[in-house]
């Protein structure tokens, strides 16, 4: 009779189908009842390896929880619900949604999260950049997945992170294409022309985001102080359904099978027709009769430094007082049709302007002005930072106006000029430059000889 092993102690046996078994005891189970862990190998040395590397987890504590573990695609819908939604701002959630929903799960999904290997992902990315994503779209989606597993490996839901031992593909930043100084006087030239002309002196003259600006709201305007205190934000959200089963409600809208190649309904579609339809999908909330949570919404800054406040330019007053007084024989002309959002920037009815249609107006002005395209955070923002930094301003100061957490996020929005460098170059020049006015001239010739010259050296010694 062999002897009782004591408590935690592992075992290994040679069993009947041949194979090396190990036994490992990690605890107990949350009924109470012994954890054990299996192992098996072909060959004895290879079952003691494995037993010593899950007694090592064991002992420091980062052995996996007991139970099936689920796969990437279930795990990313419970981080995504469960988790990720207290903390991120709505359009960030939509985001990491749409990327899991559209990348992560159609290519690893199926995997159980500790069966999970390196080149899984990187078979993933690779497929992602051959389909025409974008670098810094794939490594996006490389964050989201790395932080779910991050989440799932603290919770010892598995051994490693997997994704941190993978490289994401290399994204060139993208560089700013700012309006020059003329180019931004001709462009708030045409935009004075429109009743949005207050908008776009706040978005380029200001440098305040797209969101910013449109949620601006007059109780957040302090006049007499001349500051705008930037604390909200408008934004589109996606709807969300508020019913018991969102695959039956949106059923009449699914679409199962992809479009013709000669479709009718989707032609003026700027992106082109929609995806078919997932098996399952719970998408077309818009269309839920209880639907909630989207639309054009106020929501808070993302950062706490973006709501510092921010001087109004002492030039910029007249103007505002003089939207003010237009906004107000608005309200007084649509009558009981008026909606008061209390906003800066409304629509006739009162409603605030919708960012698709604010987008639109910048590059129909854009065109308007004969200005190359470019985006509307080019238009706005970086122009306002370079400007700023043509006009001598300092790098500290600049972020205050543009309200940034770090001084390197601004050093990317301000973009250097070619004519400025080569102006502080000729300044260079000038101070190291020696005191004459120019080179020297000689005005004799020496036409001595060698010989001459040697003479003239014995006669003087």
């Amino acid at each position: 009779m062999s002897p009782r092993k004591s408590n935690m102690e592992s075992s290994i046996y040679l069993g009947s189908d041949g194979w090396f078994h190990g036994r490992v005891t990690m605890g107990v189970k949350n009924d109470g009842s012994p954890d054990r862990r299996h192992r098996r190998a072909k060959t004895e040395p290879e079952i003691k390896r494995k037993v010593r590397e899950l007694e090592r987890l064991r002992d420091q504590g980062r052995a996996p929880i007991a139970g099936r573990k689920p796969t990437v695609a279930k795990w990313m819908e419970t981080y995504l619900t469960d988790i990720a939604s207290l903390k991120l701002k709505p359009r960030s959630l939509d985001d990491y949604w749409s990327k899991t929903r559209n990348d992560t799960i159609p290519g690893v999904g199926q995997h159980r999260i500790d069966k999970l290997r390196p080149e899984h992902l990187e078979r993933m990315y690779r497929a992602l950049l051959d389909a025409g994503r974008a670098p810094s779209h794939v490594v996006k989606v490389h964050r989201i997945l790395s932080r779910a597993l991050k989440i799932a490996h603290r919770r010892r839901l598995i051994g490693e992170n997997v994704a941190t031992l993978v490289d994401p593909p290399s994204v060139d930043e993208t560089e700013a294409n700012p309006f020059t100084q003329k180019e931004a006087r001709a462009f708030l030239e045409a935009a004075s022309k429109r009743p949005t002309f207050m908008r776009w002196i706040v978005g380029v003259g200001m440098g305040f985001r797209q969101g910013e600006t449109l949620g601006l709201r007059w109780s957040y305007v302090d006049l007499e102080a001349e500051l705008f205190h930037p604390k909200w934000q408008l934004q589109r959200l996606t709807w969300r359904h508020g019913c018991d089963d969102p695959h039956a409600c949106g059923g009449r809208l699914h679409r199962f099978e992809p479009c013709p190649p000669d479709c009718a309904p989707h032609k003026d579609y700027k992106r082109g027709c929609p995806k078919p339809c997932p098996k399952g999908c719970t998408k077309h909330a818009s269309a839920c009769p209880l639907r909630k949570e989207g639309g054009l919404v106020f929501t808070r800054p993302k950062t706490k430094k973006s709501q510092n406040a921010v001087p109004i330019p002492p030039v910029f007053i007249p103007f505002l007082l003089d939207h003010k007084a237009q906004q107000d024989e608005m309200r007084a002309a649509a009558g009981e049709l008026w909606q008061e959002y209390d906003v800066v920037f409304s629509r006739p009815d009162g409603r605030p302007l919708d960012p698709r249609a604010d987008y639109e107006e910048f590059k129909e002005l854009l065109r308007e002005t004969g200005i190359d395209d470019r985006r509307l955070y080019d238009g706005s923002r970086h122009t306002a930072g370079t400007i700023l930094n043509e006009l001598g301003v300092d790098m500290p100061t600049i972020m205050e106006i543009l309200r940034h957490t770090q001084i390197s996020q601004t050093r990317r929005y301000v973009k250097g000029r070619s004519h400025l460098s080569k102006d502080a170059m000729r300044r260079m020049g000038e101070f190291f430059a020696p005191p004459s006015a120019g080179p020297t001239e000689t005005r004799t010739e020496t036409v001595d000889t060698r010989a001459a010259r040697a003479q003239r050296r014995r006669r003087i010694r």
